[in-house]
């Protein structure tokens, strides 16, 4: 599985990224959108090695109150669907 979510972060753009906040109806400026691609790419390792141990709380300063409420919202989402396979 890691093996897996490793090769797709390996060739994951930008453009994923705001393709699927989009999807989430979550519109990121230039700098949420650089933040997010740069932050889930240096620390995706990290979170699948102990995810309980993230505090998406820490990055609530790099978005906006809205758009951080909607990524606070999918990442709990995501979390709980997910939680089982981590």
């Amino acid at each position: 599985m890691f093996n897996l979510i490793e090769r797709y972060i390996n060739r994951m753009t930008k453009e994923d990224v705001n393709n699927f906040a989009i999807s989430k109806n979550i519109n990121l400026s230039e700098n949420e959108l650089n933040f997010t691609y740069d932050f889930v790419k240096k620390n995706y390792k990290n979170f699948l090695a102990n995810p309980n141990l993230f505090n998406i709380n820490r990055y609530k300063n790099n978005y906006t109150e809205e758009n951080f409420s909607k990524i606070t919202k999918v990442f709990n989402e995501y979390f709980q669907k997910y939680a089982n396979y981590l």
